[in-house]
């Protein structure tokens, strides 16, 4: 199991944001986390990595404990978020972004190895490299962010919400890429409002509501269910 997340509460001041949820991520899977706005997609995983401290409850990465690492350690141990709305340098560089991914990275030749390969990845992020990132397009700017947390060669990938504000077809085009690096070897956690894209790459799934857990399967099950149809997928 490489990511365990056990009994997790999370506040916000005296406001409990998460009543204790349970889940976990194999190495090797896709898992998404759907969920209505406010349902707590966010803050699991702004806890995972660090950036928020649970009230109690327990994360493992592996075999060690994280809920209490600051988030630079989490980033070392081989952990990278794709915030919501990318949260790009946008006075910096393409490359810029990107070589900021890597500053945990102390091996210079593979930061530069790892800097092609994102490129192999998103083309046009090659042809954009001394373009200013806030020149970007929307599509372009997911690409980037993506590319960015992928330059601190992480296990495990979580992104948050990678489908907002994007057209119908960059979204598949996003979609089929993080399946491309789940088939390279990375582990990925989604949090995902669009429910039908994602459980069509997901292995299995949770459904979060009001901070709690209240439904976990295989992504083709969840797909089939009559409650997540109803929800999630347009009653369809």
């Amino acid at each position: 199991m490489l990511l365990k997340v056990e009994g997790l509460v999370v506040k916000y001041g005296h406001i409990e944001a998460l009543h204790g949820i349970d889940i976990h991520v194999d190495e090797g899977e896709i898992v998404t986390i759907l969920g209505a706005n406010g349902a707590g997609k966010s803050t699991t995983l702004l806890t995972i990595s660090g950036l928020l401290r649970p009230a109690s409850g327990a994360i493992f990465f592996g075999d060690i404990p994280i809920h209490k690492l600051p988030a630079h350690d989490i980033v070392k141990l081989g952990i990278a978020q794709v915030p919501e709305g990318r949260r790009l340098f946008g006075t910096l560089t393409v490359r810029e972004n990107l070589l900021l991914g890597a500053i945990t990275q102390k091996n210079k030749s593979k930061v530069l190895d790892m800097e092609q390969r994102i490129y192999k990845l998103f083309p046009i992020l090659e042809e954009r490299r001394s373009q200013l990132a806030g020149t970007l397009s929307g599509g372009e700017q997911q690409m980037l962010a993506i590319g960015r947390a992928l330059m601190s060669n992480p296990k495990l990938l979580l992104l948050d919400e990678p489908s907002l504000g994007l057209a119908p077809l960059l979204v598949k085009n996003i979609f089929q890429t993080i399946k491309e690096i789940n088939s390279e070897g990375v582990t990925v956690l989604i949090v995902e409002q669009n429910a039908r894209v994602a459980l069509s790459i997901a292995h299995r799934g949770y459904v979060m509501e009001t901070g709690r857990i209240v439904l976990a399967d295989r992504a083709e099950s969840l797909l089939n269910n009559p409650d997540v149809k109803k929800a999630y997928l347009g009653g369809k």
